[in-house]
């Protein structure tokens, strides 16, 4: 089973960025593609970014040309780099392994972001 350690989660201004990281454990990371996905209060999880274990992106039209993900397979880690943040990406910040709508591990604590002025 894969474990999910996600941080850099913080309270920013509009405008600001953040850059979040995502540690994970076991052989599936380099198998497969991950994802960040965030969850608001009162809304479902939905996916936000993701990118194949060959490099490929896909964006969230909410977040396109203002969050980049990148991952190091190297050590197990994905980022998300987001840039002039929004009120409406005020979420907690998750990661996992998915294919499709299938998710791989076990969900973690995620990480909250707050923007507000």
């Amino acid at each position: 089973q894969v474990q999910l350690v996600e941080s850099g989660g913080g309270l920013v201004q509009p405008g600001g960025s953040l850059r979040l990281s995502c540690v994970a454990s076991g052989s599936i990371f380099r198998l497969n593609a991950m994802g960040w996905y965030r969850q608001a209060p009162g809304k479902q999880r939905e996916l936000v970014a993701g990118i194949t274990n060959g490099g490929s992106t896909n964006y969230a039209d909410s977040v396109k040309g203002r969050f980049t993900i990148s991952r190091d397979n190297a050590k197990n880690t994905v980022y998300l780099q987001m840039n002039s943040l929004k009120p409406e990406d005020t979420a907690v910040y998750y990661c996992n392994a998915y294919s499709g709508r299938i998710t791989f591990g076990s969900w973690g604590q995620g990480t909250q972001v707050t923007v507000s002025s």
